[in-house]
């Protein structure tokens, strides 16, 4: 156990506090593991006592990153077998129609020479969160964003190697990226169709470039809005907790996909591709927690995956988890 260890409750526990903090308007940090089962809800002083760290769309209680200085950052990934193995499991589902789409991660064990929190001090992301002794996230992607009864949504999609020559083009042209980016935006609107009305595509696959300690990748999101009840903030864990698990780390339909995830993936995911996020007293941001780095007895370790659809290619897709092992450097 680590000294922040009392800092995390169970389900029941985090949705009350959500709803007792957002229907009096008080501002507080939380975050929320896969299962939807174990996470915190701390007011900002809280956080502060307990060593956190966050900034959370430009909401911080971190001061500038620190300049970035020469680090070792290597990595023992699962064997290729290992992945195919489980790749295949996967796509015995798809065949038979269980899931169309799924996101297939695993855990690579690290060799750097910075802790979690010099890593929070190197890197930058939209949405960064340090626990001490956990973990540290970077996450380029919003789970949900909350603002004056409008709820939005931008699921990340679609993966490529910025330096490969006609890399947008590409990605953009890509039948399978395209399927699955597809498969989740649909799957996001149905999720949001059952906390809001008037659900809207707002922006449809845009790029968005990520810089990394090894390299830039493109990757594509869309925005899906809606309109919430005017007396959301009385229940806005309820709100989250309907929404999760995320989308665009499980994958459709979410319900047995979750269940093939479980069967296939050989660990478990813990604060990885839950949900963290901030709320100032009016408005809410939240992230999807990938970019993940957690630390366990046998040291570091870095979680990533990518979507399985029935167009996938098995060595392209541990490419891509491959890929996602990066540090976004100043």
């Amino acid at each position: 156990m680590n000294n922040t260890s009392q800092i995390f409750i169970k389900r029941t526990e985090i949705l009350d506090k959500i709803n007792h903090f957002s229907s009096r308007n008080k501002a507080f940090l939380f975050a929320i593991d896969f299962d939807g089962e174990y996470g915190f809800v701390l007011s900002p002083e809280e956080s502060d006592i307990n060593g956190l760290r966050y900034d959370i769309g430009g909401v911080k209680n971190t001061g500038e990153s620190a300049k970035n200085e020469p680090f070792i950052f290597g990595f023992d990934a699962v064997s290729f077998d290992t992945y195919k193995n489980a790749f295949e499991k996967v796509v015995l589902h798809l065949k038979r129609g269980d899931t169309y789409l799924l996101n297939l991660t695993f855990p690579t064990p690290l060799r750097v020479n910075l802790s979690l929190d010099q890593l929070f001090d190197q890197s930058r992301a939209p949405f960064r969160l340090f626990v001490p002794g956990c973990f540290v996230v970077f996450s380029p992607e919003v789970f949900v964003r909350i603002a004056d009864s409008r709820i939005s949504c931008c699921p990340m999609k679609g993966t490529i190697d910025a330096a490969i020559p006609g890399a947008a083009q590409q990605l953009m042209s890509d039948e399978k990226e395209r399927y699955e980016h597809n498969t989740i935006v649909d799957l996001i609107r149905n999720d949001l169709s059952m906390v809001s009305t008037h659900v809207e595509v707002t922006r449809f696959r845009y790029i968005d470039r990520i810089n990394t300690n090894r390299g830039d990748l493109l990757q594509v999101s869309s925005e899906i809005c809606g309109d919430l009840p005017p007396d959301y903030r009385q229940r806005l864990g309820d709100i989250l907790f309907t929404l999760l698990p995320a989308g665009s780390v499980t994958g459709a339909p979410k319900e047995k996909t979750v269940e093939i995830i479980r069967a296939a993936e050989t660990y478990s995911r813990g604060f990885y591709t839950g949900i963290f996020g901030f709320f100032d007293g009016h408005s809410l941001v939240s992230s999807v927690s990938i970019r993940f780095i957690e630390e366990t007895t046998g040291g570091l370790v870095f979680k990533s995956g990518g979507g399985i659809t029935a167009l996938s290619d098995v060595e392209s897709e541990y490419q891509e988890m491959l890929k996602k092992i990066y540090v976004p450097v100043v």
